[in-house]
């Protein structure tokens, strides 16, 4: 009798009802993974691509040759970017509930993917987010108000009500649109770098895309642009476990790791704890210097876990086990470089406090500020002429008229 041929359908390890299981990731000892040069060939670095980076050990210590060595104000400053941001998502989450808003996306857990790259990175640089990054919008000095009003869709929205929630912009600090079509950042984030290396400017592009989404034809699209063309920029995969309700495996995270894919492309791929600031900061910092160098780009995969749900429409419970994210092998990344800090006694729990009082003030205060113009039940309205703007360079009759009639019927 022949044999038949099966189909393979990855599946968690755990389901609602059962204990969480996180046997299937790869960890390494915190310290343990060498620091290549910068120019190292990437056929020499393979082995980057499935340990992983660690800086911060069990005990809190920053450890091994990743360390960034960075002074303690600028980790309370990473400290305070990912408080603000949590306290943030909290308060939006809340206002959803509220009926305040019409959606959300938290990034509960995720913060020092964001925080620890974008302080990494130089301002000049071109950053290409996917949602769930809020806090590179903070610390580039993106108004929370204006965020806010964004969210609200009043009639100060960035986006001017043809946005979806969470898709916000800014030309000015260097961030480009959000987009709801997964991995289209990818590859205009290396063609954006490709035009910085033509243009022999010093700046380089980061984008950041999920585990779920890096299956998008796009990405690939990226990889081999970002190689051939040796374009200065960086391809974060933001490895949350989960893509919506399904798991990681799906998108072939059962093979040798996301970071992989780019050695495939004779692209560096670095896998690093994304819950460990340290270690998140360190590898991007290394990244970028290579693109500097202009020896090109970097994939790397950071290893973190989606502890909020997808969405306010997503309801986590029905796919995975009640608490999962309490057994979640590398922590929470605010509660480690809190700790950090604490070792290294330039922090303590009543200055932490005053920072949580400090962030809950400055996001309730914003929070009353973008209400005042407009919410979804109350008042003041965006002017529906708007519709119009920004659409063509050159407005075509028929809308002119369209325009006209409505500004005439609205007296």
């Amino acid at each position: 009798m022949k044999n038949k041929t099966r189909l393979h359908v990855p599946r968690p390890p755990a389901r609602p009802g059962d204990k969480p299981d996180f046997s299937y990731v790869n960890l390494s000892p915190a310290g343990a993974v060498a620091r290549p040069q910068p120019g190292t060939p990437a056929r020499e670095m393979e082995s980057l691509a499935v340990s992983l980076v660690r800086v911060l050990d069990d005990q809190h210590r920053a450890v091994g040759p990743w360390d960034p060595q960075l002074d303690a104000e600028t980790l309370r400053q990473g400290l305070r970017w990912m408080v603000l941001t949590r306290i943030f998502d909290d308060r939006m989450l809340n206002a959803q509930r509220q009926g305040r808003i019409s959606f959300y996306m938290k990034s509960t857990g995720e913060e020092a993917v964001a925080a620890a790259a974008g302080m990494a990175l130089d301002p000049q640089d071109m950053l290409f987010p996917s949602y769930r990054v809020q806090a590179l919008f903070l610390l580039r000095g993106v108004g929370m108000v204006d965020m806010m009003c964004q969210l609200l869709s009043n009639t100060r929205d960035m986006c001017k009500g043809r946005q979806l929630p969470v898709m916000y912009h800014s030309a000015e600090k260097r961030l480009f649109s959000i987009s709801g079509n997964l991995a289209t950042q990818v590859p205009q984030a290396v063609g954006w770098a490709m035009a910085s290396a033509i243009k022999g400017e010093s700046a380089i592009a980061a984008t950041w895309t999920g585990e779920g989404s890096s299956a998008e034809a796009d990405v690939h699209y990226a990889m081999v642009f970002a190689s051939s063309y040796r374009a200065p920029a960086i391809i974060n995969i933001v490895n949350n476990q989960w893509a919506i309700s399904t798991f990681q495996g799906i998108a072939g995270g059962t093979g040798p790791s996301f970071a992989a894919r780019g050695l495939g492309y004779g692209l560096p791929g670095i896998r690093v704890d994304g819950n460990d600031f340290l270690a998140v900061y360190a590898v991007t910092k290394w990244a970028a210097e290579r693109a500097r160098q202009g020896l090109g780009a970097t994939v790397i995969e950071l290893v973190t876990y989606r502890a909020a749900a997808h969405s306010t429409s997503d309801d986590p419970s029905r796919y995975r086990p009640k608490n999962e994210e309490e057994a979640w092998p590398l922590g929470d990344p605010v509660e480690r470089l809190r700790q950090h800090l604490i070792r290294r006694k330039e922090w303590d729990e009543d200055r932490h406090q005053a920072l949580v009082k400090e962030c809950e003030e400055h996001v309730y205060a914003s929070w009353s500020e973008a209400c005042s113009y407009g919410t979804i039940n109350e008042a003041p309205r965006s002017d529906p002429l708007t519709m119009f703007d920004d659409v063509f360079r050159e407005m075509p009759e028929h809308l002119r008229r369209q325009r006209d009639q409505l500004a005439r019927e609205r007296g």
